[in-house]
């Protein structure tokens, strides 16, 4: 095994380097790993679940489960899709287990402590709006458009066709604008106006442009996201 030089740290770390130290037992590797990833998984598993307490045991439980699955990669790919691979697993089974709750009490604890950030009732309801899609959707919205994942990555996680999970970005993206038009913060006109159904059967009319920089959403562009000018 490659043993990293006595003058080099932690965050200098290949990843190669990273899990053979990790699987030799190494404290100090194993601590890396956990830092390396922990806000990644943090931030997805939140916005999946819109309650931080769920998200920080799916958290703990993906850290865990990957440290002691490692033995099990394939070092010839990359790690971090491995690692969210695992984390949505494990949100999809808090999302089954879960006892039903009031969807707008569960966004209002995940965004209590932001409240005085700028445009943030935009952001309040499209958090509230995206808690309210399907799975399927809800999960992929996530990882392409605040995780950057490119298509193929999203459908390796999914075991599922590239164009799959297009139709499922497609139909999010557009039940998204129908939920803030509805609220009166979408593109489609003042709050409570009527909106034509969604036909979940119809494709996706462009193929998808490269993700967009991961951020949470400002009253400036969330707007623009949803009548199409994002992917």
């Amino acid at each position: 095994m490659e043993k990293p030089l006595e003058l080099t740290i932690p965050s200098e770390w290949s990843e190669a380097i990273l899990i053979d130290l990790c699987l030799a037992g190494e404290t100090r590797a194993q601590r890396e790993f956990v830092g390396r990833f922990q806000a990644l998984i943090l931030g997805v598993s939140l916005r999946i679940l819109s309650h931080r307490q769920d998200a920080e045991d799916v958290t703990q439980e993906t850290l865990v489960r990957a440290l002691r699955g490692l033995s099990r990669f394939d070092q010839q790919r990359p790690l971090q899709p491995w690692i969210l691979r695992i984390a949505v697993n494990r949100c999809r089974t808090a999302l089954s287990l879960r006892r039903p709750r009031d969807l707008e009490d569960r966004v209002a604890s995940q965004l209590a402590d932001e409240r005085s950030r700028p445009d943030q009732e935009l952001a309040e309801e499209l958090d509230l709006a995206l808690s309210g899609l399907r799975e399927q959707y809800r999960i992929s919205f996530v990882l392409y458009h605040h995780q950057q994942m490119s298509l193929p990555e999203i459908a390796e996680i999914w075991n599922c066709p590239v164009g799959t999970v297009k139709t499922w970005l497609h139909r999010a993206r557009r039940q998204l604008a129908l939920r803030l038009s509805e609220r009166g913060l979408g593109p489609g006109g003042p709050r409570g106006s009527h909106t034509a159904r969604i036909d979940e059967s119809a494709p996706p009319p462009l193929p998808l442009a490269p993700p967009q920089e991961s951020r949470r959403p400002h009253a400036s562009d969330a707007a623009g996201t949803l009548r199409g000018e994002l992917p």
